[in-house]
C-alpha cells in the first residue's frame, strides 16, 4: 500500500544507498519535491520516501520588533519581489506575499540603524510592473521625501527593477537618497542575499547621497555592495547574487559589509543640491524594437500610431536599409525614433557608414550610450512632459539624470 504524503510531512528520502531528510512539498509526474535542511530542494522519486513525521508547517509567528524613535527615519515602499518573500509549500515556488513591515522581521538589523516606516505600495512580482505604477510609486516617494524621510528604502523584484529605477530617476528630483533594492534568491535559501542588501541598502539611504540607485551584491562574495546610478545598472544574469552591473561607466559609490562603511565617488549626486520635484507623466505608447538580421519592416506596422519607438540596433546603431523607408514614413506621421546599440557598451554613432546617415536622415535620433531600456523609459518621460516634437527630439539628446556619459571608456 503506497503511502500518501501531505505538504509538510516530514521525510526520509533513500535513493542509491544515500539518506537525507527533510520536509515532503508537493508531487508532480511521480517526482517528489522535498527541501532539505540545508533550505535547497531536491526531486527524486515519491517511491524513495518514507514518512517520518507529520505536518508541521504552522505560519511562523511574527515578532513585534521594537524601534528607536531617535534614530534618523527611512520610508521603506513596497512593492513585492525576492526581498519580501518566503517559500510557498504548496508548490515548492518563491511567492511574493509579505508586507511591506514584515521586512523588519526578515531583516532584524535593519531596526538598529534607523527607524522605519512602511508603505505597502503593491505586492507583485516585477514582471508585473506597469508605467501605472510607476507613476504611483513616484508619488508614494515623493509623498514621503515631502513628510520628512531622510532616505527611501523602495523593495522590488530584480527582474524589472532597472526599468523602475530609471523611470524614477526621470519623474522625481531628490534632495535624499532613492534606494532600490532586491534579492536574487529568497530568505529561505542559505545562499539568500537578502540581509546583506537590505543592511547596505538602508546605510546608503542614510548616506551623503542625493539621487536615485541600485544597491545590490558587488560579487559574488558577502564583502561588498555596489551602489549603482539608476540610470545606468542593468541586470546582467540570471540568478547569481552580483547580477546587477554598471554599464558604460563607474559605480557611484560602495558599502562594506559586515561593517556597512559606504563610500560614494567624486560623480555620485550629493544629498541636498535641490528641492523635491515630481513629474510624474508618462506617455505609454512607446515600444522597444530589437532589429535581427532579415527582420521584415511590415513588422513596424504592429507600432503604427506610437508616439515613440526605440530602436536597439547593431554595432553603432543600424538596421538593414530596407526598413528606412517604413522609418522615414512613421517619422514624418509624428513617431520619435531612437536608435540605441544592442552592444550595450560604447555609444551610437550613425555618422560613420552609409546606413547610418540615412537613418539620420529618416529622422532618427541617436541615442549616444544610453541603455535601450533607459531610452525607452526617458522617452516615455519626455513624450509626457513635453508639448512639441522638437522639444522633444532635443530633450532625448540632453543627459538629464546621468544616462548619457561625456565619453564612452574603452
Amino acid at each position: 500500500m503506497s503511502t500518501t504524503f501531505e505538504t509538510g510531512d516530514l521525510v526520509r528520502c533513500t535513493l542509491q544507498g544515500c539518506s537525507c531528510e527533510g520536509t515532503y512539498i508537493t508531487t508532480r509526474d511521480g517526482m517528489a519535491t522535498v527541501k532539505l535542511t540545508s533550505g535547497y530542494n531536491i526531486g527524486v522519486p515519491e517511491e524513495s520516501l518514507s514518512k517520518t513525521g507529520s505536518s508541521e508547517m504552522a505560519e511562523p509567528q511574527e515578532v513585534e520588533i521594537a524601534q528607536d524613535t531617535t534614530l534618523p527615519k527611512i520610508s521603506i515602499v513596497s512593492t513585492g519581489g525576492t526581498i519580501a518573500s518566503k517559500i510557498d509549500y504548496r508548490t515548492g515556488a518563491v511567492t511574493s506575499q509579505f508586507r511591506a513591515t514584515d521586512i523588519l522581521n526578515a531583516i532584524p538589523g535593519l531596526a538598529s540603524l534607523a527607524e522605519f516606516s512602511a508603505v505597502q505600495l503593491c505586492n507583485i512580482l516585477s514582471e508585473n510592473m506597469t508605467p501605472a505604477i510607476w507613476q504611483q510609486l513616484a508619488r508614494a516617494i515623493y509623498d514621503e521625501i515631502r513628510s520628512g524621510a531622510q532616505g527611501i528604502l523602495v523593495t522590488h523584484g530584480t527582474d524589472t527593477m532597472a526599468y523602475s529605477a530609471a523611470a524614477m530617476s526621470f519623474m522625481i528630483k531628490t534632495p535624499v537618497p532613492v534606494v532600490f533594492v532586491g534579492s536574487q534568491r529568497s530568505a529561505d535559501r542559505p545562499s539568500s542575499d537578502n540581509v546583506m542588501n537590505g543592511m547596505c541598502a538602508a546605510k546608503t539611504a542614510l548616506s551623503d547621497l542625493g539621487e536615485v540607485v541600485v544597491v545590490m551584491h558587488g560579487t559574488t562574495s558577502d564583502d561588498f555592495c555596489a551602489i549603482h546610478r539608476g540610470t545606468r545598472v542593468r541586470k546582467m544574469h540570471t540568478s547569481r547574487r552580483d547580477a546587477f552591473q554598471t554599464i558604460g561607466d563607474g559605480i557611484i559609490g560602495s558599502v562594506t559589509y559586515p561593517s556597512l562603511d559606504v563610500s560614494l565617488s567624486s560623480h555620485a549626486v550629493k544629498r541636498g543640491n535641490c528641492e523635491p520635484r515630481l513629474k510624474d507623466k508618462l506617455e505609454e505608447k512607446c515600444a522597444i524594437i530589437w532589429y535581427y538580421p532579415g527582420m521584415d519592416p511590415a513588422l513596424l506596422s504592429a507600432w503604427n500610431g506610437y508616439k515613440g519607438i526605440v530602436l536597439a540596433g547593431t554595432g553603432l546603431g543600424h538596421c538593414g536599409t530596407d526598413m528606412i523607408a517604413r522609418i522615414r514614413e512613421m517619422a514624418a506621421a509624428g513617431t520619435i525614433f531612437v536608435m540605441t546599440s544592442q552592444c550595450l557598451h560604447g555609444r551610437v554613432c550613425d555618422r560613420v557608414y552609409d546606413t547610418g546617415r540615412d537613418l539620420l536622415g529618416a529622422g532618427v535620433i541617436e541615442g549616444e550610450d544610453m541603455l535601450p531600456e533607459v531610452a525607452l523609459v526617458k522617452l516615455m518621460w519626455v513624450l509626457g512632459n513635453t508639448s512639441s516634437l522638437a522639444e522633444a527630439r532635443l530633450m532625448m539628446a540632453q543627459n538629464l539624470a546621468g544616462e548619457i556619459t561625456r565619453r564612452s571608456s574603452v
